[in-house]
């Protein structure tokens, strides 16, 4: 039971944001529907609000528009036909071919497919509309829309890259973190500790989509800010860096593989193997803090040269080990040593080919 609570505290702790700005943006919608403009039952108002913000951010604004053309006119449609035609199966069956049809044909998410019809549904089988036809519902699915998305970019307004600095961070935290599990179950040879740093390094691929929705997220939001899109070029350099990083995550997902195989071979790990992985953390928290830096404004320089060197010396460290012919499961983390040092120099915006050159004369290896 505690576990239980402690779970979900932190649950409510890490979604609280999201929570404060559904629940805000559907009272502002019913609030503009019902007091402001007067209409009797602006059911769909809050509705259409809740729909826009169940998307991810980094979809919002185009989101809308399929608001525009899915729920507010699947909605519009569906009182029309009920207005003509009166409840019924046969209604039924129209409103959904042509909500459906009209929700498709726009390329609306199915996500939103789904909760456009579902709205129109709730109008032949629940709100059936009586009198005269009034166009009640389709303004308010606009209303709910445009509140939506206004209440998303003031949740932001004040820092739009906080999320992506955080993102950001907490990304480069995890990838490090994986890489000093494995450099521990290596010293200690410990197989438990390797299988879970395997299974650490699989989900970091979660981190990495998370990563990539706060860096759309953000460029949404400058989009929207006249005086701030010159900073949508700084973002350019940090998707550049964020493929670098996926790279970088794959890579290590291997490392983890063969260290876990090496903690099942009867033979000592080099105590040189565990260190130079250690090292490779390290240059994986200062690639961080140059990225997070340099999206604050600061000067990131003393960050990216720490990863510069530490990524060449943690390199340099795994190449001694070649010297005594090792096996081949740390033959193979080598290998992923260099291919991570070398995706996390590319990430700092340093030439291709420079890098490479540079990396492989570390190793040892013959360069152009």
């Amino acid at each position: 039971m505690g576990r239980w609570w402690t779970a979900a505290v932190g649950r409510v702790r890490g979604a609280w944001a999201p929570v404060v700005e559904a629940a805000l943006a559907a009272t502002v919608a019913w609030l503009i529907a019902a007091r402001l403009i007067g209409h009797p039952d602006p059911f769909f108002a809050p509705s259409a609000a809740l729909i826009v913000l169940g998307e991810s951010r980094g979809q919002r604004v185009r989101q809308s528009i399929e608001l525009i053309l899915g729920v507010a006119a699947g909605v519009l449609i569906a009182d029309l036909v009920v207005h003509a035609l009166g409840p019924g199966t046969a209604t039924m069956l129209l409103v959904l071919l042509v909500t459906l049809g009209v929700t498709v044909a726009a390329g609306a998410s199915s996500t939103l497919i789904v909760q456009t019809t579902i709205s129109a549904l709730y109008l032949v089988a629940v709100a059936v509309p009586k009198g005269e036809f009034t166009p009640f519902r389709f303004v308010d699915a606009l209303i709910g829309g445009a509140v939506a998305l206004a209440v998303s970019q003031l949740m932001v307004a004040r820092n739009p890259l906080a999320p992506l600095v955080a993102e950001a961070r907490q990304t480069y935290t995890d990838l490090a973190d994986v890489l000093d599990r494995v450099g521990d179950a290596l010293r200690r040879r410990d197989e438990e500790a390797a299988q879970a740093a395997l299974v650490r390094a699989r989900q970091l691929e979660g981190c990495m989509e998370r990563l990539r929705g706060a860096l759309h997220a953000s460029a949404e939001t400058l989009r929207l800010r006249v005086r701030r899109r010159r900073r949508l070029g700084q973002l350019a350099q940090v998707d550049a860096t964020a493929q670098q990083l996926d790279d970088a995550v794959r890579n290590v997902r291997v490392l983890a593989r063969n260290g876990l195989t090496l903690t099942r071979l009867p033979i000592a790990t080099p105590p040189e193997l565990g260190a130079a992985i250690r090292c490779l953390a390290e240059a994986v928290r200062a690639a961080g803090a140059a990225l997070a830096t340099d999206l604050t404004g600061e000067d990131a320089d003393a960050h990216a040269v720490r990863a510069d060197d530490t990524a060449l010396t943690a390199v340099r460290m795994a190449a001694e080990l070649l010297r005594a012919q090792p096996p081949l499961p740390v033959v193979m983390i080598v290998g992923q040593i260099r291919a991570t040092a070398i995706d996390l120099v590319r990430g700092l915006g340093k030439d291709d080919v420079a890098v490479l050159s540079r990396v492989d004369e570390v190793l040892g290896l013959p360069t152009r």
